[in-house]
């Protein structure tokens, strides 16, 4: 119960009375207090001079340090500073080392605390955290339901420019669908070789991808220019956790014969080395056998998708009971007449869908994604996943 529960100052307290009763023997007292009796005859020395304020916890801290910084010399650092307010501890030392020859330094790290603790050191913009899904979980059972897709790093051709190769492959039978040399990892060059395999072999359910660009951006739900299209088409964005390679193990493993077939050496330009590709991606599919298929080709396991890409991006359907808001070409939407939200510049031009959960509370949607959730009372957008890693004890994949 709260009125049994008893603190060190009580404790304290009692000590001091049993003391001034003289019921037991100061030995006796210190042992039931579990205190030695030097530690016993300094509590009531203090009590003695200082009465009840005696017993107060005191600050270990000590009253000097042999190691601190001299003050003539924190001081001319800090004038140092104010001088040169851009200029940090590796600048300041050796400058303030050639003005005094004699004087001992301290280290930089030192000099770094001494200007922080006088406030001269500007404090970085923290940056919103983004949240991620975790670990993909949907299952694999057949082609194009899920579709992996990466960029092999770049290298230079004989003619020195780098060669970008975007790789596409089928999960289930490791069908390499693509393998396209691009001069960047934009999303200007990126689209036509999905535009071209989604109307060659049609569209997968998911394309599992990593966190870099063109696949992902630092925004709400980690949407891009490239992924959101895909959203459009019906195709859910997948993506594996920041730094685990291994979460798309079979692309990766693809991209290490693609190293050693096709890219040592490089070709002595672009469009040769385009050229290796394509012979590479015949003979990847057509005739080297895979373990992991009891030796069969990967083009005998493949087959394409019953799911044409439209002529027409379908417009985004939501609910009746969903909200439905336009975002402006400033990445927000309108909210309660006057009322302005920003959401993701990715989305501009679409509209978004918000379903009232609570009281105040809505979920964001654009299509069937999550991008995060609305409070009325803040007016602000958390990001799904973000809010997912900091409440929940496992990542789940959403969606």
């Amino acid at each position: 119960m709260p009125w049994s529960q008893t603190t060190p100052m009580d404790q304290k307290t009692q000590f001091i009375a049993d003391y001034l009763r003289e019921i037991f023997s100061f030995s006796e007292l210190c042992a039931r207090f579990g205190v030695s009796r030097e530690t016993g005859y300094r509590l009531v020395e203090r009590y003695l001079e200082q009465g009840p304020a005696g017993l107060e916890a005191r600050s270990r801290r000590p009253h000097s340090s042999p190691n601190e910084t001299a003050a003539h010399v924190v001081e001319a650092l800090l004038e140092l500073r104010r001088r040169h307010p851009r200029w940090g501890a590796k600048k300041l030392i050796p400058l303030l080392g050639r003005r005094h020859p004699s004087w001992e330094l301290p280290a930089r790290t030192t000099v770094f605390e001494i200007l922080n603790r006088h406030g001269m050191v500007p404090k970085k913009r923290r940056r919103r955290a983004i949240g991620h899904p975790g670990r993909p979980t949907s299952r694999v059972l057949a082609p194009n339901d899920v579709w992996c897709a990466d960029f092999k790093g770049e290298f230079k051709t004989g003619d020195g420019i780098y060669c970008y190769p975007l790789t596409v492959t089928d999960e289930h039978s490791r069908f390499l669908l693509g393998c396209q040399g691009l001069l960047s990892t934009k999303v200007i060059g990126a689209k036509p070789v999905f535009t071209r395999l989604f109307k060659e072999y049609g569209l997968p359910k998911r394309i599992r991808t990593d966190n870099g660009v063109p696949f992902a951006t630092n925004t709400l739900a980690r949407l891009s220019k490239l992924s959101a299209w895909w959203v459009r088409l019906g195709v859910l964005p997948e993506l594996i956790e920041p730094g685990k390679p291994q979460q798309n193990g079979r692309h990766e493993r693809m991209h290490r014969t693609l190293k050693a077939e096709a890219t040592r050496p490089p070709a002595g330009s672009c469009r040769a080395q385009q050229r290796k590709f394509n012979h590479f991606r015949e003979e990847f599919n057509q005739e080297r056998p895979h373990e992991a298929l009891d030796m069969h080709t990967p083009a005998s396991c493949y087959e394409s998708s019953p799911r044409e890409m439209p002529t027409k991006l379908p417009p985004l359907e939501y609910p009746d009971r969903f909200e439905v808001r336009y975002v402006s070409a400033n990445g927000g939407i309108r909210w309660k007449k006057h009322a302005w939200v920003n959401v993701s510049t990715v989305c501009i031009g679409e509209y978004v869908g918000l379903e009232e959960i609570d009281d105040g509370v809505w979920d964001v949607y654009f299509g069937p994604l999550r991008l995060g959730r609305l409070h009325d009372r803040h007016m602000r957008i958390e990001d799904a996943y973000g809010r997912l890693r900091r409440h929940s004890p496992r990542r789940t994949t959403e969606g």
